[in-house]
């Protein structure tokens, strides 16, 4: 979870403070984080190991990088992440509902404690999303769902996570190239190109290989609402990093999510 909020801080920043495009940051992303493990499958394994990845988990991991870099041209951070995070809840639990997962009575009080904090958090500083960037991160967010659910069975988490991201190049590379077209020319520099290669090798690589490792050992409704200390780590990764205002409203925040998760995660299942 602090991987996903170190992206959403390096993401943020790069496209706020920098030059880059959004289209060249999910390039640059797909491709950092592919090379890393690349790297680190040759490092464990030098031979014999079977990167190919899932052609759909790969479209769901580009559409859902894509999707998010250009919502946020338009969105508040705020406003971002609930819709983000919104979307992945429901969508992951309506998916296990439909598999047959049973929600316990505590397990559902937790899952309201933790969207409650964190509409507790946001909705104070929610902007009106415009129509077009409100619905990107919507898609981001059904995007990252489907790539979560399709990760729980995988047999070798590192070496399907780094198949799935050299799969994903592919569509990230031909995004950049219609959108220098329609530009001109590329837009990037320095600062937005370190910021894309940090989110691309460690915050997406590194961590969704660590995602997909831990996920069998979770339920969809376990997956779903611990992704909800995302905003929250996020919000405090910008107290920290970014010079923001400690509240006590994040606080509060904080520990209502929080403790939400921690009853879905110790609620049996059914």
């Amino acid at each position: 979870m602090s991987a996903f909020a170190g992206n959403s801080l390096l993401c943020r920043v790069a496209l706020r403070d920098t030059a880059i495009d959004a289209a060249t940051f999910t390039s640059l992303r797909m491709l950092a984080g592919a090379l890393f493990l690349a790297w680190l499958v040759r490092r464990r394994a030098p031979r014999n190991v079977d990167v190919r990845g899932d052609a759909i988990s790969a479209l769901a991991l580009w559409a859902y990088a894509a999707a998010f870099s250009f919502a946020y041209l338009g969105l508040t951070a705020a406003t971002g992440a609930l819709i983000l995070f919104g979307t992945v809840q429901l969508t992951m639990t309506a998916a296990a509902l439909w598999r047959g997962e049973r929600i316990s009575g505590w397990q559902g009080t937790g899952m309201l404690l933790a969207l409650a904090g964190l509409v507790y958090l946001l909705l104070p500083g929610v902007a009106a999303p415009g129509w077009t960037s409100g619905s990107l991160m919507a898609a981001a967010g059904i995007a990252w769902a489907v790539y979560s659910l399709r990760g729980r069975g995988v047999a070798d988490p590192l070496a399907v996570t780094a198949g799935n991201f050299r799969l994903a190049l592919v569509p990230a590379l031909v995004l950049s190239v219609v959108a220098t077209a329609a530009s001109s020319m590329p837009t990037w520099d320095l600062p937005g190109l370190v910021y894309a290669v940090a989110s691309g090798a460690l915050a997406s690589g590194a961590g969704y290989a660590v995602w997909y490792s831990v996920l069998p050992h979770l339920k969809a409704t376990q997956a779903a609402t611990v992704q909800l200390c995302v905003p929250v780590l996020a919000a405090l990764g910008g107290v920290l990093l970014l010079g923001e205002t400690l509240s006590p409203r994040l606080l509060v925040s904080a520990a209502v999510v929080l403790g939400g998760v921690a009853l879905v995660q110790r609620s049996p299942l059914r």
